[in-house]
């Protein structure tokens, strides 16, 4: 496992980290508790010590198994978490007034919340999770940050940035008030690119990269065919002839890097690491073999000029969430 300084910390994080919102169930089905503590502690065995969760996943299940692990395994790990919105509304937009979304009292809550749900005197990393830069001027936010890193509930603040949005943070990044953000980059969505990613690397904002392998579009294993659990989060994401068309944009992509080393899902977590502004990529890795997989990523090194220009091609945009 290689690593990388996260931001302006003291952290060096590896390139792999673990993606928390499988393993507390509710929208993603078919797991298991004893099966994700396994990929947990595997992961943190073949030296991931970066793990994000939120309190949303699971209603904070996702952070109790992660806690429990971390206490379990005595690893040291930067655990990253989130604030869900009051209202319970993903994405956010310019129009929602932040008493909705994060009133003071509620982010310093929702934290104590996760604080007690992971088992830990601090997060590392406490991130909104959701964002518009529409509320970067506001008071609310601003002084719950303030209180709760005297406090020492909270060591740094991040933002996750809207679905395919990435130029709705800009300012969050601009501002020196935040460490990190997490946003969608992968083959499919290389938006983030453009303007977020050299603001990030100009202000020395750590970047974690999320959906790398499109809620599972980029592991080759979905077909026209495949069955999601009724009221499973992906049965919406890939409704309809949302398979079908996955299906047509992976066959030409495996097509043009015939003779690239590795698989699927491994070269779209190279690609992701081959952008110098990423910090870490944090797939979803709810078994031991997705864990074992995706670390191997790392060691990989990055992608080839000639095989970032193929899959600059394979630049797909679309909104799956919608």
């Amino acid at each position: 496992m290689h690593y990388r300084k996260l931001g302006p910390t003291e952290a060096e994080v590896s390139e792999i980290g673990y993606g928390a919102w499988g393993i507390g169930g509710k929208q993603w089905l078919g797991g298991a508790d004893d099966e994700s503590v396994r990929a947990l502690r595997r992961a943190f065995e073949l030296g991931v010590n970066l793990v994000d969760t939120a309190l949303a996943y699971g209603d904070g299940h996702s952070e109790q198994l992660v806690g429990r692990v971390v206490r379990e395994t005595f690893h040291n790990v930067y655990i990253a978490t989130k604030v869900p919105p009051k209202n319970r509304t993903w994405p956010a937009t310019p129009s929602m007034p932040i008493e909705d979304v994060f009133p003071y009292d509620y982010i310093v809550e929702s934290t104590e919340q996760s604080l007690r749900n992971l088992g830990v005197e601090q997060i590392y990393l406490q991130q909104f999770h959701v964002w518009t830069d529409a509320w970067i001027d506001r008071d609310e936010w601003r002084r719950a940050i303030e209180d709760l890193r005297a406090s020492g509930k909270v060591r740094h603040f991040g933002v996750s940035v809207s679905e395919h949005d990435p130029n709705s943070a800009l300012q969050a990044v601009s501002s020196g008030l935040f460490t990190a953000v997490q946003v969608i980059y992968n083959i499919f969505d290389q938006s983030a690119e453009e303007k977020l990613f050299p603001l990030c690397v100009k202000h020395k904002v750590g970047v974690l990269a999320r959906v790398p392998l499109d809620e599972g579009g980029l592991t080759g294993t979905i077909t026209e065919d495949t069955q999601f659990a009724p009221g499973e989060f992906r049965e919406s994401y890939f409704r309809g002839d949302r398979k079908r068309q996955v299906v047509e944009h992976v066959e030409a992509l495996k097509r043009d890097l015939a003779g690239v080393p590795g698989t699927l899902p491994q070269i779209a977590l190279r690609f992701c690491l081959s952008n110098k502004a990423v910090t870490s990529v944090i797939p979803g890795m709810r078994r031991v073999q997705t864990v074992e997989s995706s670390c191997r990523a790392s060691s990989g090194g990055m992608l080839d000029a000639k095989t970032l220009a193929i899959l600059k091609r394979h630049q797909w945009r679309r909104n799956f969430y919608e």
